[in-house]
């Protein structure tokens, strides 16, 4: 990995994405995770590294394709391994590789059965006056690819020479019948290609164009396909959810395409499923901001609870859920068909709050009427406030919940626990900050800019729990032992999801040593470790004294610190 980051340019492959424009040393752009109007976006040649200080996204060549792309990380590997003229290793016994040929294999069956199926909307007028009535013109049915199952036992026959194959049946286009005789899965439907997020076809939703049950038909569980975890329309709103800052969630195909007809284009809908915490996360990392659209009947209030809870355990306090509510007996193809944008975007306006949604429902399900009423109700709310990952928000919640139960602060949180401090690797990343840096930070900061410094340099491994220190004494433990070539992007891609991820991102974005490098630069973290070690000193904690850690500077590090002030002094006189 930390090959392959050595021998790809990240301004070149985030510029194919998005225009870059040179600012000093760095890249700059407008964010393409957020809306902005001012340029945060910095894409730095000598880090290999974006940080946009807005949003606070970050990462390598690699994570710029899973991120902007939405790669998975193989994926983004190999296109980066391919444009670097690089092998990607594989599993000696070859399972790898034989997984990846039997995904590529399904995907390439399904692009065809997809290419085939728009072939038929063409020849179907019965197709295309169903898709006119319901409002769609050319260009959306296009944009999403839909197209029509026809009215046979065997109609992909014609589109693939192997219809006795495996593949097909594995594919879950193709049904094995009792007496094995086979046939089509989706048969006079009109056919909605279901994408993941970097454009494969995955997968298939299909209605029926008469009456006939089931009214929707979707794709099987494959190795490709979990509805437990895609989203229809994900892929094609991906621009505008960004743009929105939000995203709708609506629970048909035809709701996603009846917005989109009326250009809002940032709506994405279930497949059939209940929303999950797998679909949450999701969608909080595209956006911080999701709007659960639902009937207004008792139903969609059951699926809209049955969201809720599955969003708590992946929320966060720089994140919100709302609910919103049509009327009665309406969906969002049907309101926005009849009333249009607008006032759809009324109605979005006045979504629900989770924190309002959740207290509102737990009242009427419990009137906090009684003493009955009000203890039932806090009980009801445990559960709901020990699986919220958003502890602001759940000390608030508490508190209000307090107050309507007339119960003080202290008795409800012993009464109604917090959830449990995230691990490191459930932990979301937290946006960072632009503040004033330590000593710590800067020693960690020139190191991940030379990652070789930590092989002649006697860098510290502070003793602190403090997330500087201990980063630190991670990043040189890792820069010490690990294997050339080491630079910057392969180091922050190593600790990339680890705990110490964010800290390490804070320090390499600081400023502090802006423009320093080469010698510049392995001056001030001699200078840097000397100051460290004067200070453990003056702390008389006994760090400065251990037998790893000298107290003075080698002869070496000490001629480079004289070497640093002669330069600083040169750089001072200059006119």
């Amino acid at each position: 990995m930390r090959r392959l980051l050595s021998r790809v340019d990240i301004v070149q492959v985030v510029d194919r994405h998005v225009p870059l424009k040179k600012a000093g040393a760095n890249f700059i752009a407008c964010c393409p995770f957020h809306s902005e109007k001012t340029p945060s976006f910095t894409v730095s040649p000598s880090t290999q590294f974006y940080h946009c200080f807005g949003c606070g996204a970050h990462g390598t060549a690699i994570g710029f394709l899973m991120e902007f792309g939405g790669r998975p990380f193989p994926e983004a590997v190999e296109e980066l391994a391919r444009d670097a003229g690089l092998d990607v290793p594989r599993a000696a016994d070859g399972t790898d590789e034989t997984k990846r040929g039997e995904a590529l294999d399904l995907s390439g069956v399904l692009l065809q059965a997809a290419k085939y199926y728009r072939s038929k909307l063409r020849d179907s007028d019965r197709a295309i006056d169903y898709l006119k009535a319901r409002g769609l013109t050319g260009p959306v049915a296009a944009r999403f690819g839909i197209g029509y199952a026809p009215d046979d036992w065997q109609p992909l026959a014609h589109a693939f020479t192997d219809y006795q194959g495996k593949t097909l049946e594995t594919a879950g286009l193709v049904i094995a019948g009792e007496s094995r005789k086979r046939y089509d899965r989706f048969r006079d439907r009109i056919m909605f290609p279901i994408h993941d997020s970097s454009g494969r076809v995955i997968g298939f939703g299909g209605r029926i164009l008469d009456k006939g049950e089931p009214k929707y038909l979707n794709s099987p569980e494959t190795p490709l396909f979990s509805k437990g975890r895609e989203l229809y329309g994900l892929f094609q709103a991906r621009p505008a959810v960004r743009a929105a800052g939000k995203v709708v969630v609506v629970e048909g195909y035809m709701d996603v395409l009846a917005l989109a007809q009326h250009d809002i284009e940032y709506a994405v809908a279930t497949l059939g499923t209940a929303t999950t915490p797998a679909h949450a996360q999701k969608l909080f990392r595209l956006t911080d901001t999701v709007v659960f659209c639902f009937d207004g009947d008792d139903a969609g209030r059951r699926a809209a609870w049955r969201a809720l809870e599955n969003t708590l355990g992946v929320l966060a306090d720089d994140k919100a859920a709302k609910f919103l509510f049509l009327p009665d007996g309406e969906d969002p193809d049907d309101y926005v068909r009849r009333r249009g944008k607008e006032a759809f975007l009324a109605l979005l306006d006045k979504a629900i709050p989770l924190s309002e949604f959740l207290l509102a429902e737990l009242a009427q399900r419990h009137p906090p009427v009684t003493a009955e009423g009000r203890a039932a109700m806090v009980n009801a709310a445990k559960p709901l406030l020990a699986e919220l990952a958003a502890p602001v928000l759940g000390t608030l919640l508490r508190r209000r919940l307090g107050e309507v139960a007339g119960l003080a602060e202290r008795d409800m949180l012993a009464l109604v626990p917090a959830k449990a401090a995230a691990t490191d690797s459930e932990r979301a990343p937290a946006r960072p900050t632009r503040s004033t840096p330590s000593l710590i930070r800067c020693l960690a900061q020139c190191l991940l800019l030379e990652p070789r410094l930590a092989r002649t340099i006697r860098v510290p491994k502070p003793r602190g729990t403090d997330p500087d220190s201990v980063a630190l004494s991670a990043l040189v433990a890792f820069c010490e032992q690990a294997e050339p070539p080491l630079t910057t992007a392969g180091v922050m891609q190593y600790f990339s999801g680890s705990s110490h991820e964010q800290t390490l991102v804070s320090a390499l974005t600081a400023g502090e040593n802006d423009g320093l490098e080469g010698e510049l630069l392995e001056i001030q973290l001699v200078e840097g470790v000397k100051r460290y070690w004067l200070n453990a000193q003056k702390r008389g904690d006994g760090e400065g004294s251990r037998g790893d850690a000298p107290v003075d500077l080698s002869p070496e590090e000490a001629e480079r610190a004289r070497q640093r002030q002669l330069m600083r002094d040169r750089l001072a006189g200059s006119p």
